[in-house]
């Protein structure tokens, strides 16, 4: 009889509790029966996978999802320099130029950015400062570039 009681109890208290929770989330008992899954959602809720080893799974999910990233980056990168550039072709001859150095380089940037938040900020401001050097610099050139008109005009 007291294992009867002592059931009931922890069941009044786990019903007790889930009401409070769907009170203190603005749920109604509408709402309640919404959201608890019926037991056929809970059987057909599996994910099927293609191999019983959970192993070679994660090993599958992770060269796809290696794939799919190495893809949509490739394709962002083409499509960046071919705006950039204006050429195609131009675009492609600086993609396919890289060095072993500059692809390592991009390697370690992008894992330090990863990392942790210092390094997503170290590798952030090193790309502000490396655009506002660019930026910089084409300004001088196109200065350079108005003198030399107004001195090649200023001579005829």
């Amino acid at each position: 009889m007291s294992e009867k009681r002592s059931r009931r109890a922890r069941d009044y208290a786990r019903d007790k509790a889930s009401k409070l929770k769907d009170e203190a989330l603005g749920r109604d008992s509408v709402a309640r029966e919404l959201v608890r899954p019926s037991a056929d959602a809970k059987a057909n809720s599996r994910i099927p996978v293609p191999s019983t080893n959970p192993a070679t799974n994660l090993v599958i999910a992770e060269i796809i999802m290696r794939g799919a990233s190495t893809l949509f980056r490739q394709n962002v990168e083409r499509q960046v320099a071919k705006a950039s550039y204006g050429d195609e072709g131009k675009a492609r001859e600086v993609l396919d130029g890289r060095t072993i150095v500059t692809s390592l380089a991009l390697y370690g940037a992008s894992k330090l950015a990863t990392r942790s938040p210092l390094g997503l900020g170290v590798v952030t401001g090193a790309l502000v400062a490396k655009t506002l050097y660019d930026r910089g610099k084409s300004r001088q050139l196109r200065k350079r570039r108005e003198g030399a008109a107004k001195l090649t005009s200023s001579e005829e």
